[in-house]
């Protein structure tokens, strides 16, 4: 049995400290201080699975998510970093709008078209892409550059999320690797960042991952999109021994799923 919102809602953030649940996959929930909860990327069903199963491929989650979608409806921010489904779900985002979900969603352009397709208002949706700035409460999301790695969707992005006086913390999304996305990103000095691992689809493995890493410099290096499929799966601990290479594997750590994780400032 996952978490409610009462329970997001009642939990203590410290001052000065950012909260970080993940999802598994690519999903996370963020709380502030001030109580102002962000979702990145929610996927919460299994409906990857049998379109994937066509293909040969098993994407039938291996655990049940920490949260259901309906527990989001009272969440500040629904934020997306393009358009697949494993990122943006239609049956997470469809029960999401059952329990009386209005957004506001913050999405870059291919996605926002993919809600609208979905029956989501316009006025619900935030457009956003690289470089673009969007507050809501303490929370400060700036949309970072990513690499998309097929012609179903050219906006990819990933995010920077920071508290005033606080931490930033950085999710790659699904990206190449770039040595502009290091440059652009490295110069708001992120305390975590948060990666992608997995290489699929021309997506960062472990290596340039490692190499990202080097260029930003983060206080620590947290993989995730490793552990939901079986057939989309990389042991996490191939980002380790590739920070070693950059004498930076002590900056290491990983997470588990529905577990609180508290971010402060280096």
């Amino acid at each position: 049995m996952g978490m409610t919102f009462a329970e997001f809602k009642s939990f203590e953030v410290p001052k000065g400290s950012l909260a970080v649940w993940w999802l598994g996959q690519a999903g996370f929930i963020l709380k502030s201080p001030q109580g102002t909860l962000a979702v990145i990327d929610p996927y919460l069903s299994d409906s990857c699975g049998p379109a994937a199963e066509k293909l040969g491929f098993n994407f039938y989650r291996s655990f049940a998510p920490p949260i259901q979608a309906d527990q989001l409806s009272g969440f500040d921010v629904y934020a997306m970093t393009h358009s697949h489904a494993d990122h943006l779900d239609p049956e997470t985002i469809s029960k999401y709008r059952q329990a009386g979900g209005k957004g506001p969603y913050l999405t870059p352009p291919h996605a926002a078209a993919k809600l609208e397709e979905l029956g989501v208002p316009q006025e619900q949706i935030t457009l956003t892409w690289p470089g673009k700035v969007y507050t809501r409460g303490d929370l400060i999301f700036r949309a970072t550059l990513a690499i998309p790695f097929g012609d179903d969707d050219l906006t990819h992005v990933g995010y920077l999320v920071s508290l005033k006086a606080g931490p930033t913390l950085y999710f790659t999304g699904d990206t190449g690797y770039h040595e502009a996305i290091g440059r652009s990103v490295a110069e708001y000095k992120p305390d975590v960042m948060f990666t992608v691992i997995n290489g699929m689809w021309h997506s960062l493995g472990p290596a340039d991952a490692a190499k990202l890493a080097d260029q930003i410099k983060p206080r620590l290096v947290i993989p995730y999109h490793y552990d939901l499929f079986p057939d989309g799966q990389m042991p996490p601990h191939t980002l380790r021994v590739n920070l070693f290479l950059y004498g930076m594997m002590d900056r290491f750590c990983t997470i588990e799923p529905g577990v609180p994780f508290i971010c402060g400032r280096q």
